[in-house]
């Protein structure tokens, strides 16, 4: 019987793995809610450990501040500092089934987010009306966007001198080069992952 059991257990863990997986919110007002992501190929949602730490740094800023998720895959960054009580956050996603599901996740909450499908370098450097006081860049590994990100937020009127960027990409890519009066507030590396918390010099 247990041996019975353990087959339609892994069967059930396959089906799903087929269709996809989740992301928790580990925090806020929807803390522990699962939401479903889609199994897409450079969909990589930050891990809980990364997301706490993460967190951690921007815990005396996030209440409030308007965010943006450049590029948002599942959403986790961007959901999470709304559970934790960000006044709004504008999720920008290449994938179309990748932004449904998102815009999906973001009615089952009821979530002040909205999601824009489409090129992120495009649609950041076509901004002039929105600032962001924190910005999250995640993108897919391997394919060398977190320099280009950072030169569209920098060239676009999309940050204020109290605006926050959270940047995260793999241990050998090189470290991106900022602009005068900006700075690594916070780094730190695990494994192969590289990721910190970049400010304005005061």
């Amino acid at each position: 019987m247990k041996r019975v059991s353990h087959k339609r257990n892994t069967k059930r863990r396959n089906a799903t793995s087929d269709r996809g997986g989740v992301v928790r919110v580990i925090a806020g007002q929807w803390r522990g809610r699962r939401l479903p992501v889609r199994d897409a190929e450079g969909l990589r949602p930050t891990t809980d450990r990364n997301k706490e730490t993460l967190f951690n740094w921007l815990m005396q800023s996030i209440t409030d501040a308007h965010c943006l998720d450049m590029f948002a895959g599942s959403g986790a960054l961007g959901i999470e500092a709304l559970s934790r009580y960000a006044a709004s956050c504008l999720f920008l996603e290449l994938d179309s089934a990748n932004a449904q599901q998102l815009s999906s996740n973001l009615k089952t909450l009821r979530a002040s987010g909205e999601v824009r499908q489409g090129d992120a370098l495009a649609l950041v450097s076509a901004m002039t009306t929105r600032t962001f006081d924190v910005v999250f860049i995640d993108p897919p590994f391997g394919k060398n966007l977190v320099q280009p990100a950072l030169d569209a937020l920098f060239e676009s009127s999309c940050l204020s001198s109290n605006s926050l960027i959270y940047v995260e990409q793999e241990t050998q890519t090189a470290e991106p080069r900022l602009p005068d009066g900006w700075h690594w507030q916070r780094q730190k590396v695990t494994g192969s992952l590289r990721y910190g918390l970049i400010a304005c010099e005061s």
